[in-house]
């Protein structure tokens, strides 16, 4: 299996999010252990300009790795117990993230991350690099369809209904 490159990241969201369907995520555990899933949902939050996306309020703390270059992995805690996982896409201070939702055997991103053991100790880590997780090329022939995304009423109609939500069939 060959590692996607950095610049499959350094891409606008809206290419990288479907083309992630049907590509497999790598664990790898310090004990040795490595799992691998297919990516089968994904969802694009696309800038400042995106009011579900965390950028939308400007480079904080939080969302500081999301003005970083495509290929790095941004991970936060939603309901104080879920960690979400989500690679940063496109070219650097233009912050865009693709939050993976689900494999072909696990649906849910709160339970992914329990899954593949993620935590905050992933923030900022390379994609291209890291030796704990990584997304290798499939050369599965895929069918995708389009949702709107899940969970942002928040961000208003508009932003709610964008079928930005990518889901390998």
């Amino acid at each position: 299996m060959n590692r996607l490159s950095p610049q499959f990241f350094i891409r606008d969201v809206l290419e990288v999010a479907p083309d992630l369907l049907g590509k497999i995520l790598v664990r790898r555990f310090p004990d040795g252990q490595e799992m691998q899933f297919v990516i089968s949902e994904t969802e694009a939050y696309r800038g400042e300009e995106d009011l579900a996306c965390h950028a939308s309020k400007g480079f904080t703390e939080r969302t500081k790795i999301m003005y970083l270059e495509g290929g790095h992995i941004y991970v936060y805690l939603i309901y104080g117990m879920y960690w979400m996982l989500n690679f940063v896409t496109s070219s650097e201070n233009n912050p865009q993230a693709v939050l993976i939702r689900a494999f072909t055997s696990v649906n849910g991103p709160g339970r992914l991350t329990k899954t593949l053991g993620i935590d905050k100790s992933f923030n900022g880590e390379n994609l291209s690099q890291s030796q704990r997780l990584f997304v290798c090329d499939n050369d599965l022939k895929i069918s995708i369809r389009t949702a709107p995304r899940i969970g942002i009423d928040y961000a208003g109609k508009a932003w709610a209904n964008k079928p930005w939500r990518f889901i390998l069939e």
